[in-house]
């Protein structure tokens, strides 16, 4: 039975869930490390970290957002704004850039080996079986 899903596509939905919610990551990437192969693991692993990094940081945001709303100053709630503005902007290139990532290469393994690489091999093996004698 042919498998709907291809390596790339289950990592691009590893790291798409960590976008959205951490509780969409917890289903998906938990599956992924649970049921799925090493590559799959691994994406899902490395998902796992930044997707708590961004949490650390939208923690310590709210917890500074907490401390404006105790005495309101304008200017701190100027910063926090583009603070936020700063975090979204981040945490959208971060995600973006592993989905391309991870749908370039899985591009660039699913191309056919080139001829010269084929011919690098043979040299090697004459070279090392003339080193032999």
């Amino acid at each position: 039975m042919k498998e709907v899903w291809s390596k790339s596509w289950k990592k691009v939905l590893i790291w798409a869930c960590g976008y959205v919610s951490m509780i969409a990551f917890a289903i998906a990437g938990g599956y992924a490390i649970i049921k799925g192969d090493e590559e799959t693991k691994r994406s899902a692993k490395y998902c796992f970290i930044v997707t708590l990094i961004f949490l650390a940081i939208n923690a310590f945001v709210s917890i500074l957002s907490s401390i404006n709303s105790l005495s309101y100053s304008a200017d701190f709630s100027t910063f926090l704004r583009w603070l936020n503005f700063i975090i979204l902007i981040a945490e959208i290139a971060v995600y973006a850039a592993a989905i391309v990532i991870t749908l370039v290469t899985a591009r660039g393994k699913s191309e056919p080996a080139s001829s010269g690489t084929a011919e690098g091999k043979s040299d090697e093996k004459e070279d090392s079986e003339g080193k032999k004698e």
